[in-house]
């Protein structure tokens, strides 16, 4: 049986909304970009800071207004990382270890319906999915997983068969291969986007400078077609790359056919003193989000700066437009779950200028059992609902005795 949990809750002050940009820190990240690339990212100066970025200086933000009741739907999961819906009532969910599970009317299948030999190290396994648009049809859905290959890490997205059953499934052919993979920075996030082209968030794979370099697919956001084959109206001739500039992705949703909000984690101290400063960018075809070049609330020409950014860590994992109709003034706002700081992000983007916030707050803070803990994906049900995977037995966070769950959120 679900237990259901009401919220409500008071809002508070919004924070302030700008940063001083580090010329040390750009210096910095500058001195560990290639030659060949220095000539192209390589700014004349230190980089200003970009109007309208609005920085978190302090906690999470305001909490948020909005009555809202949690139910959980499904227990025992570990570390589920993606959600695809193939019916109103029956999803597909990846487990990091390497299975693919069938929820069906609200139950958990004890069998896997696929299990994949992956290479599951600390942030790396078996990562997103995504059923085909066509699903009626193929029965096909895609995952992200990173697999052992001649002796190196690479992560690939495959394209699956469901059975008719819905119990089993068939691989049938690798359509992206040879993507860079670390035990950090993976990526791993796919969605089929308004256009019903493939979209796939890869990590920097712990090497900066490749999330600038066009011939690389780190740290960028992948597009192309269900069969793998890049569209001829991608940026570049040729190139599946779509944005760039990318440090970890885990999540990326559609404001418009033409606008999408992509979440990226900030530095960790792999470029000196940079820490902090995940961030929630909104880009449009061909856009350079700046990394290792700029971060927080730093501007360059040629690159997009944030909407928003916290000083402290986040991060954040999946993200969703709100589109259904049970909480009717979170229509259009793209909710966010974030890892370290345990909480549902709500975020509300202008209408005239999407690229600027002009509301955001928190739900669901805490750590179990009194919260719900780290939160991982956050995806629109067929249904209309909201759901939310719990990440709390990934190895950093405290893994409660019913393991990790999926909850839905509705009023």
């Amino acid at each position: 049986m679900a237990i259901a949990r009401i919220l409500d809750v008071d809002s508070r002050a919004h924070v302030k909304k700008s940063l001083a940009a580090s010329a040390l820190g750009v210096a910095v990240v500058l001195a560990l970009v290639p030659r060949p690339l220095l000539a192209e990212t390589k700014p004349a100066r230190a980089p200003d800071t970009a109007q309208g970025c609005q920085l978190v200086a302090h906690g999470d933000g305001p909490h948020g207004r909005s009555h809202i009741r949690v139910d959980v739907i499904a227990r025992g999961l570990e570390v589920p990382w993606g959600i695809a819906f193939v019916s109103k009532t029956e999803m597909l969910v990846t487990e990091r270890p390497g299975r693919v599970r069938l929820i069906r009317n609200g139950r958990l299948l004890k069998q896997p319906v696929a299990t994949i030999p992956v290479r599951a190290v600390r942030e790396s396994g078996l990562l997103g999915i995504a059923v085909d648009p066509d699903f009626a049809r193929t029965r096909a859905f895609f995952v992200y997983y990173t697999f052992e290959k001649e002796g190196r890490a690479v992560n690939r997205v495959e394209r699956y068969r469901l059975s008719e059953d819905g119990r089993s499934a068939t691989a049938e052919r690798v359509i992206l291969d040879d993507i860079p993979s670390s035990p950090l920075h993976d990526g791993g996030r796919i969605r089929f986007g308004p256009d019903r082209m493939l979209y796939v968030s890869t990590g920097d794979a712990r090497k900066p400078e490749m999330a600038q370099d066009p011939r690389s697919l780190s740290g960028k956001l992948l597009r192309m077609r269900p069969d793998g084959v890049v569209p001829a109206d991608n940026p570049r001739r040729g190139s599946a790359v779509f944005l760039s500039g990318v440090r970890n992705s885990e999540g990326f949703d559609w404001i418009d056919p033409r606008t999408i909000a992509v979440t990226d984690n900030g530095p960790s101290g792999e470029l000196g003193d940079r820490r902090g400063h995940d961030e929630i960018d909104v880009a449009k075809r061909g856009d350079n989000l700046g990394w290792p070049v700029i971060w927080g609330c730093e501007a360059e020409t040629g690159m997009v700066s944030p909407s928003l950014t916290w000083q402290k860590a986040v991060p954040p994992g999946g993200a969703a437009v709100y589109t259904g109709e049970a909480i009717p003034e979170w229509k259009g706002s793209l909710l966010v779950g974030t890892l370290a700081s345990k909480h549902l992000e709500r975020i509300v983007f202008d209408p005239y200028d999407p690229r600027h916030v002009v509301q955001h707050e928190t739900y669901l803070q805490g750590d179990v059992p009194s919260g719900y803990g780290r939160l991982r994906d956050v995806v629109m049900g067929m249904d209309g609902q909201l759901y939310v995977t719990t990440s709390n037995c990934d190895g950093r966070g405290t893994c409660p005795p019913e393991s990790d769950v999926i909850l839905r959120i509705t009023r």
